[in-house]
């Protein structure tokens, strides 16, 4: 069958048993066994509504399970009339299932695995995969998350905060083993798009496309990370860049600004700009601004700084850092940058060898290696 319209197919599923009342983990695990005894049958006699198909079966399957349970639990789940094949019903509960696999009480890492299993229809081998972990670690990982959320009536549903941090943070994951994942993450958020008229999640949306633009130029050869300002911008997919500035705008004029929209008009920013060295970083320096009043984040004050740097030169960009933790990532790195760009040659070097030693992975200390002994030639020529 084809595996596009099988993932679009099981949220949708789902949603229908869980809002007939079953709970989220019994109406996951009937689904899964419809879709197994589908793989086996359609290929000889497919049905005209799969997904008719699907609920049908699934609902039965959950029925049988439930049933064995009545006489112990003493309560009847079968208080609906399961409709004729081919009358599934129009509602689309896939919202719902998004709320409720990002709801507050869990854990992110949990959360991200039930999203991508129930909504995204990824298998748990496929989830494993991608997030490098034992297929047995990772179905444990959602057994928990199932049973945790299989009290919460679906009334009850996690905020759209919490569901674009879930998703933006699929999307961080990218490329691992034979799930995109950044690309399971746009077009989980398409879906929801098409759900909700939240500008917010257009935001998300539109900052996704600008980010995965410039996916092909981000690293070179060896998996050797290319730092924005040295990446070909010939390379950059202008169709994915024109679609973000055009879901992005009309995010912006219902004038409801949120993170993810002025993030995204950082990520426009830097994609109009035809060179480096004409990017409009005042601009960006005013987007900071406002995300850093909507945030208060850390992270978004380290990042305004070398906006400024950018903007108004290094001293300012080394000013802005006296209102940054030192203690933050990229801190040491973004120092040792603004300190090359205002010739201190000999600071930057031991700063770049700092940074890289406290890297926390393999392409990034590796990069800032690079960057020392860069500066460190500079000096000696």
């Amino acid at each position: 069958m084809n595996e596009p319209l099988l993932r679009e197919l099981v949220p949708a599923v789902i949603g229908v048993l869980v809002r007939r009342g079953a709970d989220f983990a019994s109406a996951e695990d009937a689904v899964q066994e419809a879709l197994i005894r589908g793989l086996e049958s359609w290929p000889d006699d497919p049905p005209r509504d799969q997904k008719a198909w699907l609920v049908a079966v699934a609902w039965r399957k959950f029925l049988d399970a439930a049933r064995a349970e009545t006489s112990r639990r003493g309560r009847e789940l079968a208080v609906k009339v399961e409709p004729p094949a081919g009358q599934a019903p129009a509602t689309d509960d896939t919202l719902r299932l998004y709320f409720l696999c990002a709801h507050p009480t869990l854990p992110q890492a949990s959360a991200v695995a039930l999203t991508l299993r129930a909504v995204g229809g990824l298998t748990t081998r496929q989830i494993a995969t991608a997030y490098l972990v034992p297929e047995a670690t990772m179905a444990q990982r959602i057994g928990r998350a199932k049973r945790r959320i299989a009290g919460l009536p679906l009334d009850q549903p996690g905020d759209l905060a919490t569901v674009l941090r879930v998703l933006y943070l699929v999307f961080n994951e990218g490329y691992s083993g034979d799930v995109d994942l950044a690309a399971e993450a746009i077009r989980l958020t398409r879906q929801l798009a098409a759900l909700t008229d939240e500008p917010e999640v257009a935001g998300l949306l539109a900052l996704m496309l600008l980010h995965h633009a410039r996916r092909a130029s981000r690293t070179g050869p060896g998996g050797r990370l290319v730092p924005l300002g040295q990446q070909d911008r010939s390379r950059w997919d202008t169709g994915l860049i024109g679609a973000g500035v055009m879901i992005l705008q009309a995010a912006l004029a219902r004038d409801r600004l949120g993170e993810y929209q002025a993030q995204a008009a950082i990520a426009a920013l830097h994609a109009d700009a035809p060179a480096a060295a004409e990017t409009d970083w005042t601009q960006i320096v005013e987007w900071y601004d406002e995300l850093l009043r909507l945030t208060g984040s850390p992270v978004v004050r380290l990042n305004r700084a070398v906006a400024v740097g950018e903007a108004d030169g290094p001293q300012a960009g080394l000013a802005a850092l006296a209102d940054v933790d030192p203690s933050l990532p990229r801190y040491t790195a973004v120092t040792a940058y603004l300190h090359e760009r205002a010739g201190d040659l000999e600071q930057a070097a031991e700063l770049y060898a700092a940074a890289s030693r406290a890297a926390t992975s393999v392409p990034e200390r590796d990069h800032l290696t690079r960057e020392a002994a860069r500066v460190r030639q500079l000096l000696r020529s």
